[in-house]
């Protein structure tokens, strides 16, 4: 092992979000990021995968970006709606994972504040547990509606508040004392899960991310909370249409 892999899976960016400290994090979670992502959600990711592509509103030909498509597993699931679905990401180590694991899914390097497609290229844009490692949210939300054609679509799909009281303690309980145990038993860098668990405690909530949607030009926006608000799609449509 080189001094830079050794690094890398024992790091975790800051709650500053630099983009290479971010790249660098998710390049030492490659290799086993989906398998800790099951163990740790205890299964739910696939459902929350299921109910990002039913929420994006597809129809066979659509055109759908997915931003921080890490190794491809959520750019996977869209492509079943009959769409042409292309993930791109910041880390090099999870693309050249999801590459290797579906050569079949498109997968470019890119960057949500610079994506590196064409004004109005997409009907459908979506995003998922990356919109809260972006240094600037409302650049990147700006940036999708940017390649989203009028009257495309928007789902982000993100950790958000449990709406019941005793769940919310349970959950966040979850999220800073056992989360990162059970990263330590699954996870090539556990360190990197401490991170997930302090980036969803400072993230909005449901209301107040609706509202820095909105701010930036999106219309029609709404939520939906999925296992009792751990997850929340928001869904927003691009004007002009």
């Amino acid at each position: 092992m080189t001094r830079q892999q050794h690094d890398r899976r024992g790091y975790r960016a800051a709650l500053d979000k630099q983009p290479a400290d971010v790249a660098a994090m998710f390049d030492g979670v490659a290799g086993r990021y989906d398998v800790t992502n099951t163990v740790i959600s205890f299964g739910q990711d696939r459902y929350w995968r299921r109910g990002t592509r039913t929420a994006l509103d597809l129809h066979a030909g659509d055109r759908v970006l997915d931003v921080g498509a890490g190794t491809g597993v959520s750019t996977a699931e869209l492509g079943r709606a009959g769409v042409w679905a292309v993930g791109t990401d910041i880390s090099l180590g999870m693309l050249r994972t999801g590459r290797q694991a579906r050569p079949e899914v498109p997968l470019l390097a890119g960057d949500a504040l610079a994506l590196p497609f064409a004004d109005a290229s997409f009907d459908a844009v979506t995003i998922s547990f990356a919109l809260r490692n972006v240094v600037d949210t409302d650049g990147a939300l700006a940036e999708l509606a940017r390649v989203t054609r009028p009257g495309g679509r928007l789902v982000v799909c993100e950790f958000s508040a449990p709406t019941f009281a005793p769940l919310r303690r349970v959950y966040f309980s979850y999220l800073m004392r056992s989360l990162p145990a059970v990263a330590r038993s699954v996870s090539s860098n556990p360190e990197a899960y401490v991170y997930l668990a302090e980036s969803i405690r400072h993230w909005p909530d449901q209301a107040a991310l609706a509202g820095r949607i909105a701010g930036v030009g999106w219309e029609s926006v709404q939520w939906r909370n999925l296992t009792g608000g751990i997850v929340a799609l928001h869904r927003a449509v691009r004007g002009g249409g």
